[in-house]
């Protein structure tokens, strides 16, 4: 397929309506411009996030772990973050200024 495209202002282009149909195509779309020696290439930027969820999916259910394991332990190591960089939060009164 051979089509012409112009760059307009602000260096915008548009790419034939027929093109954004065959590919599906959305405004809004990630795309990375790769120069090829003077030769450009558009290549779609996949979303990442569905490839990570299905990563960790797939490491939850080699290591045997539940939903709720998981929760448990984030709940737990969120506990220890803050405890460590905000120290002993379930004592607020400390934390406050005397009256």
């Amino acid at each position: 397929m051979d089509e012409i495209i112009q760059v307009r202002s602000r260096g915008v282009i548009t790419l034939p309506a027929n093109i954004r149909e065959k590919y599906g195509i959305k405004t809004g779309d990630a795309f990375r411009l790769v120069d090829l020696d003077g030769v450009f290439a558009l290549t779609p930027m996949a979303p990442m996030v569905p490839e990570l969820a299905r990563e960790i999916e797939q490491a939850r259910l080699e290591a045997g772990l539940s939903i709720d394991d998981l929760l448990h332990s984030l709940r737990e190591q969120r506990q220890r973050y803050s405890q460590e960089k905000y120290g002993d939060i379930n004592n607020i009164d400390s934390m406050l200024p005397a009256d």
